[in-house]
C-alpha cells in the first residue's frame, strides 16, 4: 500500500467537514473504489468491528452478514450506513447462503468461539479467502481439524490473532527479531490487567465449555505473541490460577460461570526460552506489558489505558544495552484512527494483510498452524490448572491423536 493509498482511507473520506466538496473535487479525499467484496459472518461486538475495520482501510466492501440476532443484523445494517449512507447491506438467512454468495470473494468469520469449527466446515466448502477469528477453536481435536482442512484448501486461509499489529509488538519484533538488539533471547513475560469479560450474547463467553476457558478465549493472542518472539515449539506449561473475583454468583440458564479471572502461565520451549504470562481480570484499567531479556539487552514495552486525567504515555518502548550499543526509549504508535480499531477483535493492518494475502502480497498474518500452536498452550495452561502439576506438550498432543512434528 502506498502512502498516498493509506491516506486514502474512508477515515478521512466520510470526514463531516468535506461534505461540502462536489464529487468531481475529490481527489485525496476521493474514497477508494472497493475492489473485493465480503460477507461477515456474526456481528456481535468483533463482527461489527470487522465491518467497521473493513470499510475504514477501503479496499473492500462489506456486502452482506449472517447473524442469528436480528438486533445484531441492525447494529451492523447502521455501522455500514456510517461508511455508505446509499448502500445496502445484505443480511443472509443461513449461514449456507452468506458462505456461497458467487457476488462476494472473501469471508470474515466472527461467531462465538465453539462453534468456530462448524461454521469453518461450511465456509471451507465455498472456496473462498476466509480471515477466522482467534481462537480458532476451543479443542484440541478441532483445532487440529481446522488445520488438516487448511492445508488442502486452495484459498487464503488467516486466523484472527491481531496482537502482533499493535504498534509495541511491531517494534519489539523490530528490536528482538531483526535487529538483534537483545542478542539471543532468553525468557519472555507478558502481563495483561483489564476489566472482566464483557455480556456476550447468551453470555458464551462465562463458560468454559463454549469459550475453550479464558486462557483459550482471552490469552492466545499472548501466546501466539511468545510463540512469535521465541521461534520455537511449546514443550510444557505449567500454571496456577482461581475465579477470584469475578462472576461467582453468575448463572445463566441454571448453570453457574466457571472461567478463570487470574493466572499465572509459565512455558518452556523446545529451544529452551522461558516464558511467563501475568493476568489479572478484575482490574480498574487496560494495561499490557512486555519484557524480553536477551543475553545482550532487555527490552520492556507497555500499553496503557487507565481512564485518568493524568497525561502519560498510552504506549512505551524502551531498550537497554549497556555499555554495548546505545539505548532507546520511544512511543510506539499509529494515527488515532489506526489505533481505536483492534479494542473489539478486528484492526486495520490484521485486515490489509488479509487484502493483501488475497491479492498474493507476502504477509505476516497469523496462519492456521501459528493459530494452533497459540491455541495448544491455552488449552493446556486450562488442563495444568485443573490438574496442580505441569503438562507435556507432545504427552497432550499424542492423547488426542496429533503428532505435533506435522504441523
Amino acid at each position: 500500500m502506498s502512502k498516498e493509498k493509506l491516506y486514502r482511507t474512508r477515515a478521512f473520506a466520510t470526514l463531516p467537514q468535506f461534505s461540502y466538496l462536489p464529487d468531481s473535487d475529490r481527489y485525496l479525499l476521493a474514497p477508494e473504489k472497493p475492489s473485493h467484496r465480503f460477507n461477515v459472518i456474526g456481528v456481535g461486538i468483533n463482527g461489527q468491528e470487522h465491518i467497521r475495520v473493513s470499510m475504514l482501510e477501503g479496499r473492500a466492501d462489506i456486502h452482506g452478514v449472517y447473524d442469528p440476532n436480528p438486533r445484531s443484523v441492525e447494529l451492523a445494517k447502521r455501522n455500514y450506513a456510517q461508511f455508505n449512507p446509499q448502500g445496502k447491506l445484505v443480511a443472509y438467512d443461513s449461514l449456507e447462503a452468506a458462505c456461497n454468495d458467487p457476488a462476494v470473494d472473501g469471508l470474515i468469520i466472527a461467531t462465538p468461539n465453539y462453534t468456530h469449527i462448524d461454521v469453518a466446515k461450511v465456509a471451507a466448502q465455498s472456496g473462498k479467502p476466509i480471515l477466522l477469528e482467534k481462537p480458532m477453536a476451543t479443542t484440541l481435536q478441532d483445532a487440529y481439524a481446522i488445520t488438516q482442512m487448511a492445508k488442502s484448501y486452495s484459498a487464503l486461509f488467516q486466523v484472527g490473532l491481531q496482537y502482533r499489529y499493535k504498534p509495541i509488538y511491531v517494534e519489539s519484533a523490530h528490536e528482538a527479531l531483526e535487529r538483534r538488539s537483545l542478542g539471543e533471547v532468553k525468557t519472555i513475560t507478558i502481563l495483561e490487567h483489564r476489566l472482566p469479560f464483557l455480556d456476550k450474547v447468551n453470555q458464551w463467553n462465562k463458560f468454559s465449555k463454549f469459550s475453550g476457558g479464558t486462557l483459550v478465549e482471552k490469552c492466545c493472542h499472548y501466546f501466539d505473541l511468545f510463540n512469535y518472539f521465541a521461534q520455537s515449539k511449546p514443550a510444557s506449561v505449567y500454571t496456577t490460577g482461581s475465579q477470584a473475583v469475578n462472576y461467582h454468583d453468575f448463572a445463566y440458564n441454571g448453570e453457574k460461570s466457571d472461567i478463570l479471572d487470574n493466572a499465572f502461565v509459565n512455558v518452556v520451549y523446545e529451544n529452551g526460552i522461558r516464558a511467563n504470562f501475568n493476568l489479572c481480570m478484575f482490574a480498574p484499567m487496560t494495561y499490557e506489558e512486555l519484557v524480553i531479556c536477551g543475553d545482550e539487552g532487555r527490552l520492556k514495552a507497555y500499553e496503557n489505558e487507565d481512564y485518568l486525567s493524568l497525561q502519560r504515555p498510552a504506549a512505551y518502548l524502551e531498550v537497554m544495552c549497556g555499555r554495548d550499543r546505545p539505548s532507546r526509549i520511544s512511543n510506539p504508535s499509529y494515527p488515532k484512527f489506526i489505533e481505536q480499531t483492534g479494542h473489539h477483535g478486528g484492526s486495520f493492518f490484521e485486515h490489509a494483510a488479509f487484502i493483501d494475502g488475497i491479492e498474493g502480497k507476502q504477509t505476516n498474518a497469523a496462519t492456521v498452524a501459528e493459530g494452533f500452536w497459540s491455541v495448544v498452550i491455552g488449552i493446556a495452561a486450562e488442563k495444568s490448572v485443573k490438574r496442580g502439576s505441569v503438562v507435556n506438550i507432545a504427552d497432550m498432543l499424542a492423547e488426542a491423536g496429533i503428532d505435533g512434528a506435522t504441523i
